[in-house]
């Protein structure tokens, strides 16, 4: 075991477009074969007016008292507590498509003051200090929520900071004989990966949000990553957290499969920073994949598609990634790679990955069970190519939101028994809703993490609204959620709750349940400072 205290430095900025997704360099334009498809599907859709520059946007000035302000910066020092419009607008919440198109308004609501702490200790003073002075706290990783996790919301408080957890970023310590190691939670996904390589060890965790969330928000919304058939959800492979809260730290995961009482770490893996500050992170590693294989697949229609990925999961054919999409969106995929005569064809595709041991052998196995399922082997191209350009979806979305758009995701889960009557409900509650509207929709969906009892479902869907999209998007979302809590449901697999999804999770896990969280949350959050609004749609000291 070694305390290897690797760190990417306080300078690495990981900043993405302020109103957009990722790296400039990286935005594109929509295909040309897309274009074409558009105004069959969707009609002509207006080009929405320019969007202003950082510069020109329009923001009040910081409400965070003087008092407040000198008192973080006492205890983080000048430079890292930021008040300027650009700090805060670059902080003005996540990257859903609400969100990208709040940032596209000449006026918008931003947080008060950006904090950047150095260490553990500058997080409870911070948060001792916004108690004191009655601040609201936005918890920021890599600003990659697309739920309204980071809308800075101050709830009933008299300022919201953001606090940017960038600085508590590297790897701490490496256990190379258990296979774990331990990470700062701000440590952003490539720079865990890159630290671990330098080690001959991977984490394997690759959300498509992986080049710039961070281990800490993995940990608070239990993410669930591209890999997840091989390696596991992120809270699966989380041995212990340390906690920053308003009242007190905590220091989860003694040893493994400790049976004192009730797991609490469990209860901050998904709490999405409303009961505290995850500021380190241990996990379970592996050492890197030597071996790694694709095959794509073909199956005459998403239903023999999804029978197949059952009977690979519950008979152990060991694929480190399967993914499975249906007709319509296998048919937007080609078109993006200028195969528009495959495009209007129909069937369902899935991708298969395996890596490590046995390799081969497992790819066997689950081509087996595939062409036995109804499935045809399609060969490694469109595999490579769908692991070549799998975290650049989000670019698409903002190419096609610059041509009038409305693009948006959004994901659950059920059993294999009411995964058909779930895509259904979900499906037909989007297309009713964009039709009240007047607006033409096209639906995608996808299974992106599969188990042994059921698999998530992942939707895509475009619209070509002419009103308020905005307005229009709430009220399909709402049809949505009522939709998916219908027909028995999650109201997230691994987007998370947020602002966004909080009126439903009531009906999740029950008044009872809600009664739980709140009082954890007084216990913790005496002041209800942490993101307000966010997980628990009421004010915790509401029953006071």
């Amino acid at each position: 075991m070694s305390d290897v205290s690797d760190s990417v430095g306080d300078d690495a900025e990981r900043e993405m477009s302020w109103n957009a997704w990722g790296d400039p360099a990286r935005a594109r334009a929509l295909p040309l074969a897309v274009r074409a498809l558009l105004p069959a599907m969707l009609g002509r859709v207006p080009r929405p007016a320019a969007a202003p520059r950082i510069d020109e946007v329009r923001v009040e000035p910081s409400a965070l008292p003087d008092a407040a302000a000198d008192a973080f910066r006492s205890a983080l020092g000048d430079a890292f507590v930021r008040t300027d419009p650009e700090s805060r607008i670059r902080h003005a919440g996540g990257r859903s498509t609400p969100d990208l198109l709040r940032r596209r308004l000449p006026e918008q609501s931003v947080p008060d003051a950006v904090l950047m702490p150095a260490d553990a200790a500058q997080v409870q003073q911070v948060l001792s200090v916004a108690g004191e002075h009655d601040v609201a706290v936005i918890p920021f990783g890599g600003g990659t929520s697309v739920v309204g996790g980071l809308d800075p919301e101050r709830g009933h408080h008299h300022a919201v900071v953001s606090l940017d957890l960038r600085r508590l970023s590297g790897l701490v310590r490496l256990d190379e004989i258990s296979g774990e190691a331990e990470l700062l939670a701000g440590t952003s996904g490539p720079d865990a990966e890159r630290l671990l390589a330098a080690h001959g060890f991977e984490l394997g965790h690759y959300p498509q949000s992986f080049r710039y969330a961070t281990i800490g928000g993995f940990a608070a919304t239990r993410s669930s990553g591209q890999n997840s058939a091989g390696y596991g959800r992120f809270d699966a492979m989380v041995t212990g957290l340390r906690v920053v809260t308003p009242t007190g730290g905590l220091d989860l995961g003694r040893a493994p499969g400790s049976a004192a009482g009730p797991d609490l770490m469990r209860l901050f893996l998904g709490s999405e920073g409303v009961l505290g500050v995850i500021t380190h992170v241990r996990v379970r590693v592996h050492p890197v994949p030597t071996t790694r294989i694709v095959e794509a697949w073909n199956f005459p229609d998403f239903a023999t598609g999804v029978d197949a990925l059952r009977q690979v999961v519950q008979h152990g054919g060991g694929p480190t990634v399967i993914r499975l999409s249906d007709e319509a969106e296998t048919g937007v995929s080609l078109a993006q790679v200028g195969r528009i005569g495959r495009a209007l064809a129909k069937g369902a595709s899935a991708v298969t990955v395996f890596e490590g041991d046995d390799a081969e052998g497992r790819r066997s196995r689950t081509a087996a069970l595939m062409s036995a399922a109804g499935g045809t082997s399609a060969g490694q191209q469109a595999a490579d190519d769908w692991a070549q350009t799998r975290f650049d979806g989000p670019y698409l979305r903002d190419a096609l939101l610059d041509s009038g758009v409305f693009c948006e995701t959004l994901e659950t889960a059920t059993t294999w028994t009411d995964l058909h009557r779930l895509r259904t409900a979900v499906t037909e509650a989007l297309r009713t809703g964009f039709a009240t509207a007047g607006a033409k929709s096209f639906v995608m969906c996808h299974v992106s993490h599969v188990y042994a009892t059921g698999a998530s479902l992942y939707f895509t869907v475009l619209a070509g609204i002419k009103g308020d999209r905005l307005a229009v998007w709430d009220d399909v979302k709402h049809r949505v959620g009522d939709a998916i809590m219908t027909a028995g449901g999650t109201i997230t697999h691994h987007h998370a709750v947020g602002r966004d999804h909080a009126p439903w999770l009531i009906d999740e896990v029950g008044e009872t349940g809600i009664r739980i969280l709140r009082a954890v949350k007084r216990e913790l959050d005496p002041q209800g400072i942490l993101n307000p609004g966010v997980l628990i749609a009421e004010d915790p000291r509401a029953e006071d």
